[in-house]
């Protein structure tokens, strides 16, 4: 199987965030994907803090045509616009966006009428194991 194209409709409850990770690290089976769950997870938690829990998305995960990988994360919210903030040193929250932007290649927010979406792109992972030098994951296009 390949790993890209996937997407799915979930709701954003706090449960969804570990099981988000493990449908990404079966999919990818070998590949490093620390960082591809590491921003899913953000860009999912924002959602829950910020418009709601229990709010319906849509998490896509796709390859790009410069061999990247590209996580977008739809929510029915327009109006309520990720920014990135920073937190104080004794805060438990507020770095999320902070790291998606550190980890991420791009990323940005595409508003529509009725919903946004959240997307970035990140390098593609690289599967680990003794076969490692012969192909990176399968990213798709």
């Amino acid at each position: 199987m390949t790993p890209l194209p996937f997407a799915v409709d979930l709701f954003a409850v706090p449960e969804a965030v570990p099981e988000v990770r493990r449908m990404l690290r079966w999919r990818f089976g070998d590949a490093d994907v620390s960082d591809l769950v590491l921003c899913v997870s953000e860009l999912l938690t924002n959602v829950i803090v910020h418009v709601g829990e229990g709010t319906p998305v849509t998490l896509r995960v796709s390859g790009t045509s410069a061999g990247r990988v590209r996580v977008e994360l739809s929510d029915p919210a327009p109006g309520v616009c990720p920014a990135i903030r920073i937190a104080a040193s004794g805060d438990e929250s507020g770095r999320g966006l902070l790291l998606l932007d550190a980890f991420a290649l791009r990323w940005g927010v595409e508003q529509g009428p009725y919903t946004k979406t959240v997307w970035c792109e990140l390098r593609a992972p690289v599967r680990s194991g003794p076969h490692a030098h012969q192909h990176p994951a399968s990213v798709g296009s």
